[in-house]
């Protein structure tokens, strides 16, 4: 009788534990879907959670994954918007806007370019021979200075001068304060005479463009030169040679006498002359200061036709650009407006005081001859 109670006993409990186990697996597997329940529902307080003043407890019940995103929301939803402008802003602003647009403009370096023909400016190169016992010199150096200053880029200036006997001298000092590019040449020859100075002077500055091979167009500005600025504008105009008028200014005489060519548009039919020495002579004299050339000719004269192993070409001077212009006067050009009739350059005397503490002469040239 005992057994079959013990076998029952036994049944019972495997079915309490069965039952038992059975609860506890349906409660499980029911109690997985509790997150996601949650999830929902605190999701759903977020936008009252960003508009209540203080954090509430749903917080702490959403799932450590999403808080970054939950973070962002209410960031985003708390950025606080920038008030629009007033009229009064808006119109304050225009007034400035129009301010800063009536203000002039910078000045623009200037380009070698230019901007008519979009192609390379070509270079000028202004030779000044200086006399030391000159006591205008460093005047009129500056007044010189300040008209090549507003000359359109490239120029280059070489200006020469005697080797002072004790230290640089003023020259250099005055040079590198004007703003210019400039070649400062020095010799050390002793002249008595001031014009056969004033030519060597010239000859050192082209014997230094021969022995560099500098490239550009040479003209001779003496310190008593005075110039308009499309004189500079028309220089660059000259392909071999060019040739303009110059008026030739007398202080005691009261005379303004014109040099130069006559021209029928830019061909050279024939010349201003001053009183010739010999009327025979099938030369007219040249002021040094109404031709220039391309510097090429002392340095490459087979570009232009000419042997380059003459021995002119050898000893470069003065004297042998003047012989090559009065031998090629077919390409000699006009260049100082329609037919030569415009007067872009002056010739002043070297110093009005000199003139008055000389004895007038009527047969004196003297003061038209000099260019310093």
């Amino acid at each position: 009788m005992g057994t079959p109670e013990r076998s029952k006993k036994r049944v019972q409990l495997w079915k309490k534990a069965i039952v038992h186990f059975s609860l506890c697996f349906v409660m499980g597997f029911f109690s997985g879907f509790a997150p996601a329940a949650s999830r929902a529902s605190s999701s759903t307080l977020i936008p009252r959670t960003a508009t209540s003043p203080g954090p509430t407890e749903t917080r702490d019940l959403v799932a450590p994954a999403n808080r970054s995103l939950i973070s962002r929301v209410q960031q985003a939803q708390t950025i606080p918007v920038s008030p629009s402008k007033s009229e009064e802003e808006k119109e304050e602003e225009e007034e400035e806007e129009e301010e800063e647009s009536t203000q002039p403009e910078e000045p623009e370096m200037e380009s070698p370019w230019d901007p008519e023909k979009h192609v390379p400016r070509k270079q000028l190169i202004i030779i000044t021979p200086t006399r030391a016992d000159d006591p205008f010199r460093g005047v009129l150096l500056r007044r010189l200075a300040t008209t090549i200053r507003l000359v359109p880029a490239p120029l280059l200036w070489v200006v020469v001068e005697r080797q002072p006997e004790t230290g640089s001298g003023e020259v250099p000092e005055l040079l590198r304060k004007t703003g210019v590019m400039y070649r400062h040449l020095v010799y050390r020859e002793n002249f008595t005479e001031p014009e056969a100075e004033m030519d060597h002077q010239r000859n050192v500055a082209l014997r230094h463009i021969k022995q560099h091979g500098l490239t550009g167009i040479v003209h001779f500005a003496g310190l008593s030169n005075v110039y308009d600025l499309d004189f500079f504008h028309e220089l660059r105009q000259t392909e071999v040679f060019g040739t303009w008028p110059i008026a030739l200014l007398s202080a005691n005489r009261k005379k303004v006498i014109i040099e130069g060519p006559v021209c029928d548009s830019t061909q050279v039919m024939g010349w201003h002359i001053k009183k010739m020495n010999n009327e025979t002579d099938a030369k007219p004299p040249i002021h040094i200061s109404s031709f220039s050339f391309n510097s090429s000719i002392l340095w490459d004269p087979e570009r232009w036709g000419r042997p380059s192993s003459s021995q002119a070409v050898a000893q470069v001077s003065v004297k042998f650009v003047k012989e090559i212009v009065h031998e090629d006067e077919a390409s000699v050009k006009g260049i100082s407006g329609e037919k030569c009739s415009r007067i872009l350059m002056w010739h002043f005397p070297a110093h009005p005081s000199e003139h008055l503490l000389r004895v007038h002469d009527p047969n004196d040239r003297s003061n038209l001859q000099s260019d310093t």
